[in-house]
C-alpha cells in the first residue's frame, strides 16, 4: 500500500511539473551546427528530441545534404547517389523521410534508417518528394504522374506508391501525415488553375479527400500539420485581398471549422507549420508596418507569442533573430529557423523549455516528501 501511495504521489508530480510551454518561463537556446556550411534548417523533430533538416557541407554555396541532429550533433544522411538530399519528417523510431537526387539528376522520396537510404520511386512519372512519416512507417508527399511535372498526393507502404488524387482539379501535395493514418496537405479543385484548398484524406484505404475550405471571405488555403486528435493546421486568406494570410487551424471534428490564430500585434501576415498533441501550434508572423519581417510564433489557444521575447540579451546582441517555428514535439520542444543580421547565415535552433519557478519548487518539494515516506518506511520496518 505504501508503495502506492508512494508511486500515486510522484506520478501527481511528474504531471504537474510537465514540460510543455503552459509549464514554461523562458528557453535553452541550442545552435544546431551545419556540417561544415555556412547554413543548416530544421524540418521537424520527434518527441525524442532528434531533429532532421537540412545543412551545407562545404564552401559551395547550396550543397546541401539530409541531416539529422541529436542534441547539437549533426550527423550527414548522404543520398541515394546524387548531390543533394531534404530530410521532411521523422517518426519517434527515429526513421527520417524527405528526398534524394538520384545518378539520373531527378528526385525521389527517400527514407532513412539510420544513415541508409532506400528510394521509395515514384508514380509513373520521374520525379517524387516526401514530406512526413508516422509511427507506423506510413510514408508522404508528392508524384509527378506524367513525367511532366503533374503531381499529385501520394502515399506510400514500404514501396509502394498510392495516388491519393484531388478535390477535383489537376494536382495535389501533402505535407503531413498522423498516427490515424489521415493525411493532409492541398489540391486544386476544379476548373481555375491554382485554385487550392486545405485537404485532409482519410485514413481508410478509400483515402477520402475532403475540402478544409477557408476562413470567411478568402479563396485559397493550405494545411501543413495534423496531430493525433485530428487537429489540422495550416494558413488561410481571409478577405477580398489576395494572399492576405493568417494562420488557421481546423477543429478535428467532422465539420472541420476553421479558427482565425490571428498575428503578433501589429503584424499583417501569420502562417502555422505545426502541431502537437496538446494543441500547441508553432509558426511564423509578420508583427510590425515592414512586410514580411517574419518571426517564430508559438500559438496557446489564439494567443501567439514571439519566440524572440525569450532570446538572450547575449544572442540578441549576436545577431541572431528566431524567423520561423517548423515544429513542436509532445514535450513544447521546438526547433525554429534563425537569420544572423551580421554574419548573414542561417542556422537551425532547438527550443528546451524552462520549467517554471513555482513548478520546480513543487517538485522539489515532492521528492522531499517521497524521501519522508521512505525514510518512515525504513523506520517502521527497523
Amino acid at each position: 500500500m505504501k508503495k502506492s501511495i508512494i508511486a500515486t504521489t510522484l506520478a501527481g508530480l511528474l504531471i504537474g511539473v510537465g514540460t510543455g510551454q503552459s509549464n514554461a518561463s523562458g528557453y535553452t537556446f541550442t545552435d544546431l551546427v551545419t556540417l561544415g556550411g555556412g547554413y543548416s534548417g530544421a524540418t521537424g523533430i520527434n518527441n525524442s528530441g532528434q531533429v532532421v533538416g537540412w545543412s551545407a557541407y562545404g564552401a559551395t554555396a547550396f550543397s546541401y545534404h539530409a541531416t539529422i541532429w541529436n542534441g547539437a550533433t549533426p550527423t550527414d544522411l548522404g543520398t541515394l547517389a546524387g548531390d543533394y538530399s531534404w530530410a521532411s519528417g521523422i517518426n519517434d523510431s527515429g526513421q527520417v523521410v524527405g528526398y534524394s537526387s538520384t545518378v539520373g539528376g531527378t528526385d525521389h522520396v527517400t527514407i532513412w534508417n539510420g544513415t541508409t537510404p532506400t528510394d521509395l520511386g515514384t508514380l509513373p512519372g520521374d520525379y517524387s518528394w516526401g514530406s512526413g512519416i508516422n509511427n507506423s512507417g506510413q510514408v508522404v508527399g508528392a508524384s509527378d504522374f506524367t513525367g511532366n511535372f503533374s503531381y499529385r498526393a501520394t502515399i506510400w507502404n514500404g514501396t509502394t506508391p498510392t495516388d491519393l488524387g484531388t478535390l477535383g482539379g489537376s494536382y495535389s501535395g501533402t505535407t503531413g501525415i498522423n498516427d490515424s493514418g489521415q493525411v493532409v496537405g492541398y489540391s486544386d479543385y476544379g476548373a481555375t488553375a491554382f485554385n487550392s484548398h486545405a485537404t485532409i484524406w482519410d485514413g481508410t484505404v478509400l483515402h477520402t479527400p475532403t475540402d478544409l475550405g477557408t476562413l470567411v471571405g478568402g479563396s485559397y488555403s493550405g494545411a501543413t500539420g495534423i496531430n493525433n486528435s485530428g487537429q489540422v493546421v495550416g494558413w488561410s486568406d481571409y478577405g477580398a485581398t489576395a494572399f492576405n494570410s493568417h494562420a488557421t487551424i481546423w477543429d478535428g471534428t467532422v465539420l472541420h471549422t476553421p479558427t482565425d490564430l490571428g498575428t503578433l500585434v501589429g503584424g499583417s501576415y501569420s502562417g502555422a507549420t505545426g502541431i502537437n498533441n496538446s494543441g500547441q501550434v508553432v509558426g511564423w508572423s509578420d508583427y510590425g508596418a515592414t512586410a514580411f519581417n517574419s518571426r517564430a510564433t508559438i500559438w496557446n489557444g489564439t494567443t501567439p507569442t514571439d519566440l524572440n521575447d525569450f532570446l538572450s540579451v547575449s544572442e540578441v546582441n549576436a545577431g541572431w533573430v528566431l524567423a520561423e517555428a517548423t515544429g513542436i514535439n509532445d514535450n513544447g520542444w521546438i526547433v525554429v529557423n534563425a537569420y544572423n543580421s551580421i554574419s548573414h547565415d542561417t542556422h537551425a535552433f532547438l527550443l528546451t523549455p524552462v520549467p517554471e519557478p513555482e513548478t520546480y519548487a513543487l517538485f522539489m518539494a515532492g521528492l522531499g516528501l517521497m524521501g519522508f515516506i521512505a525514510r518512515r518506511r525504513k523506520n517502521s520496518q527497523a
